[in-house]
């Protein structure tokens, strides 16, 4: 595997429009990147030994958890949320489906819109996935004070690019419970 020079990557800038660049940029802040990167490994890596025995990978669990989550989720709407391609969505869709796992049905108003919606399979591997993902956030919460729930909230929705949310987004930001699903049943 080749490495990679950042230099090779761009003409150089003049040394004083370095300098101007460095002094306005804040100094990284590595402990916080690379804890971010151990926890999204280890968070994803639970789910992800679970979904390699039905041979799913990540993109299988996003569709079928927002899928799950938001029933009647059009595929235009999932496009936005999960930022894949056309083609990309297609493929793991199509498995879904074939699989069992979603069912696709046409718009009450807009016969072209594809809606989707979990099978009872579909849940009960989103539910499965979701069980073993709580535990790993509520290990990690229960280390914490009263109140410091609220305070991760607020950080994980300040890492967020809210410039152009979408539906879904929209939803999870203002504290809006799914129309449906296996979580929001219970009210939870």
């Amino acid at each position: 595997m080749a490495d990679i020079n950042c230099t090779e990557l761009a003409p150089a800038a003049p040394q004083s429009e370095v300098a101007a660049v460095a002094d306005a940029a804040p100094t990284p802040r590595w402990d916080i990147i690379e804890l971010l990167f151990f926890a999204y490994r280890d968070f994803v890596g639970d789910a992800d030994h679970v979904l390699e025995t039905f041979g799913f990978g990540r993109a299988h669990h996003r569709v079928v958890h927002f899928v799950s989550r938001y029933p009647g989720l059009k595929v235009a709407d999932l496009l936005d949320v999960l930022r894949i391609t056309k083609q990309s969505l297609g493929r793991v869709l199509k498995q879904l489906l074939d699989e069992g796992y979603i069912v696709q049905k046409a718009g009450d108003t807009d016969r072209r819109q594809r809606l989707l919606f979990a099978t009872a399979k579909g849940e009960a591997l989103v539910t499965e996935l979701a069980r073993l993902q709580t535990g790993r956030i509520n290990h990690a919460l229960a280390g914490l004070g009263t109140g410091d729930a609220a305070t991760v909230l607020t950080f994980l929705r300040g890492m967020i690019d809210q410039d152009d949310p979408d539906k879904v987004l929209q939803s999870i930001l203002a504290g809006a419970p799914p129309s449906g699903g296996p979580q929001s049943k219970d009210g939870r």
